[in-house]
């Protein structure tokens, strides 16, 4: 392994960066709720991945303008206890005013600064508390901010969620951090350049706009793109990476210093995407589905979308119930082209189908697989050479629980 994480590393990690969370008011438990993160580099690169959802929220609109027409972006701010999402074009202009008001806090252009929220959709949002945020945060803003800055993004998550590696390249250090947010409506199918998750990546390598924009599309497709709590989309997903050039390490093209770089952005984009799943509302168990040998990328894809997403499946696992005959059903409907009869199934290491029939293994032998924190469940089409894999969770009673609460 060429990189090495960075205990307890956050998105100040990274040289040149600050951040940090403060409590504006817009959670009525006076627990922190407004981040802002603030490169020190003038000319800071960045690049962006946003939802799919047609009803994509008002800042996403506005970050995709941002990747579309700025250059180069020094700030982000982030509110937790209001989506912006499905509030029209008071929606948009109390987005374009947000990142009027930190611009002119921290003086710099408008352009620069790009905005992500979080919580209830519908809610028009208030915008003296995004000025009492921004009040708050620009004096505040520290190169040891991150872990701040992580506990004032989360929602219905339990806990904050940050990383950061270092990466050696031609003789330099080069280091990314990220912080992100997210436990329930994860199911994130991220696109470019047009997450509810919300992460923001920082580093001090130099690269160009283009350049980074693909690294990170290419890396949302294996980490934030393979995860899913509950099956549903969120209005408001939204990456961020800002590049400073601080560590005077440059990044071309198709070099060796690119797949480096890559390798380590990968690590930490699914070092989070992991921890997003095993912090899924009401989640208790991690179970990664494997699709192998099938006939193409995309009927791999369906067949662990599916069992990935199934409550009969995910509430069996909670259950510590080894029903593999839900996870057959899963993969009958999922729209995979298979042959039933070359199929095989394991739960962990044991098979439970071989050639598409019971494999005879008792249930009392699955027992142990299946209370286990975290298992695999691996799906042998028998059939061809692609694959597929997602990370998910079980449905528990509290994700019932909080999910029917209105204030939630």
């Amino acid at each position: 392994m060429s990189f090495e994480f960075i205990e307890n590393g956050t998105v100040t990690s990274v040289p040149g960066f600050l951040a940090t969370g403060v409590t504006a008011g817009f959670k009525r438990s006076g627990a922190p709720d407004f981040a802002m993160v603030f490169s020190e580099e003038k000319e800071t690169n960045f690049a962006g991945v946003f939802t799919s959802c047609t009803f994509a929220a008002a800042p996403v609109r506005l970050c995709q303008q941002r990747v579309r027409e700025s250059k180069f972006m020094r700030a982000v701010i982030i509110n937790s206890g209001n989506a912006n999402a499905c509030t029209g074009e008071p929606g948009l202009n109390a987005a374009r005013q947000s990142c009027a008001i930190t611009a002119a806090a921290l003086g710099i252009a408008p352009e620069e600064v790009c905005v992500a929220s979080t919580g209830r959709i519908g809610v028009q949002m208030n915008m003296e508390l995004i000025e009492r945020g921004v009040a708050l945060a620009v004096p505040a803003l520290s190169n040891n901010g991150g872990t701040l800055a992580s506990e004032a993004i989360i929602t219905t998550d339990t806990v904050p969620k940050a990383a950061a590696a270092k990466v050696n390249i031609n003789g330099k250090t080069v280091t990314i951090g990220a912080m992100t947010k997210g436990a329930g409506m994860i199911d994130p199918k991220l696109t470019t350049p047009h997450a509810t998750m919300i992460c923001i990546i920082t580093t001090d390598a130099k690269i160009a706009n283009a350049d980074l924009l693909k690294l990170l599309d290419r890396n949302a497709q294996d980490s934030f793109n393979r995860i899913t709590v509950d099956g549903d989309m969120s209005t408001n997903d939204t990456v961020l990476v800002l590049a400073n050039g601080r560590s005077g390490v440059e990044i071309p093209p198709g070099s060796d210093a690119e797949k480096l770089f890559a390798d380590t952005l990968l690590a930490v984009m699914q070092n989070l995407a992991r921890r997003m799943v095993k912090d899924g509302e009401g989640a208790t168990k991690f179970v990664e589905i494997k699709i192998v040998n099938a006939r193409s990328v995309e009927d791999a894809k369906l067949a662990a979308e599916a069992i990935g997403n199934s409550a009969l499946c995910k509430t069996a696992w909670f259950g510590n119930d080894p029903n593999w005959g839900r996870v057959v059903a899963a993969l009958g409907y999922s729209g995979a082209k298979l042959d039933p009869e070359k199929c095989d199934i394991y739960f962990g290491d044991i098979p439970v189908v071989k050639n598409g029939g019971d494999a005879g293994t008792l249930e009392k032998d699955l027992l142990a697989t299946v209370k286990a924190d975290e298992f695999t469940i691996t799906c042998d089409f028998n059939d061809g050479d692609c694959e597929y894999w997602v990370w998910t969770s079980d449905f528990s009673y509290e994700y019932v629980k909080i999910n029917a609460d209105y204030h939630t």
